[in-house]
């Protein structure tokens, strides 16, 4: 398997690996490998001919320092893992210095508002620091498709937007949400649950599917009542935001409207670690 972790090594390899029509499918991730990005690599494997999987946990998409200094860093068993997926895809794990170039500074974007609703409303600045670091990487690897999991819906929508407003030739493929068996949408903080914890994180899920059901028969006021006031009888966890809202504009709803799809959104802390899921409900 081949990995690099300069920018210019890879470009180089890339070049000369490009032959003819070979498309290059690219997944950023930012390690802590398991079964969700392995779903993105195999969509990747199956659609292009070259497949690149960046591992980089980006320093400006975070707003807590600590949050940034305890989130996973396992390469070595991540690099074990994808060789075992495929030894043909290729990695790049590179230094913040070979992404940043000694300027560890996020450029300032605008998403049309995107930007400015649920985890942008609550973590500012998060959304510039993921258009920074997702921009680099388009330029280095030079994509024509790259994968995303729907776990991240925000962060899918404002990438789409990034791409049409700076005209970057990359289609994005949004790709469904990988649970565990019991539920719980697969995340590289899971790591730092609990085998316990883990368990009662069922209980997001179950509460989503709940609310979809809620959703086809009763008021959105009704559904987000019955979310927050399940969580209060739940004292293991903390709810930040339950929110139902338009999956284009990402703006909040208060009524239903037809033609619009509707989309739940949700923040729970457990031991500390913010979980985050989503839940289409149309």
């Amino acid at each position: 398997m081949n990995v690099f972790h300069s920018k210019d090594a890879l470009k180089t390899f890339l070049a000369l690996a490009i032959q003819g029509n070979n498309s290059i499918g690219f997944v950023p991730t930012m390690g802590a490998i398991h079964q969700g990005h392995l779903a993105l690599m195999e969509q990747a494997i199956n659609e292009n001919q070259l497949v690149v999987v960046s591992i980089f946990v980006n320093p400006t998409q975070f707003n807590n320092n600590e949050d940034l200094e305890k989130y996973p860093r396992t390469l070595e068993r991540d690099l074990t893992i994808i060789g075992q997926l495929s030894p043909q895809i290729i990695v790049y794990a590179p230094s913040v210095d070979d992404i940043y170039q000694g300027t560890t500074v996020a450029e300032r974007f605008e998403y049309d508002g995107l930007e400015n609703e649920m985890e942008g409303a609550n973590r500012p600045g998060h959304f510039d620091g993921v258009g920074t670091v997702v921009k680099k990487l388009f330029e280095i690897v030079q994509p024509q498709k790259a994968y995303f999991g729907e776990k991240d819906f925000q962060q899918l929508q404002i990438i789409r937007k990034m791409v049409e407003k700076n005209n970057m030739n990359v289609e994005i493929i949004g790709c469904p949400i990988f649970r565990e068996e019991n539920g719980l949408a697969m995340s590289s903080r899971n790591e730092r649950l609990s085998d316990k914890a883990k368990q009662k994180a069922a209980f997001i899920y179950e509460t989503l599917l709940e609310a979809q059901k809620l959703f086809q028969r009763t008021t959105l006021s009704d559904v987000i009542l019955f979310v927050t006031s399940s969580f209060q009888n739940m004292p293991d966890f903390t709810l930040e935001y339950f929110i139902i809202a338009d999956e284009e504009s990402l703006e909040s709803a208060t009524k239903k409207e037809l033609g619009r799809k509707y989309r739940g959104f949700i923040v729970v802390h457990i031991e500390e670690v913010r979980l985050i899921d989503n839940i289409a409900f149309n």
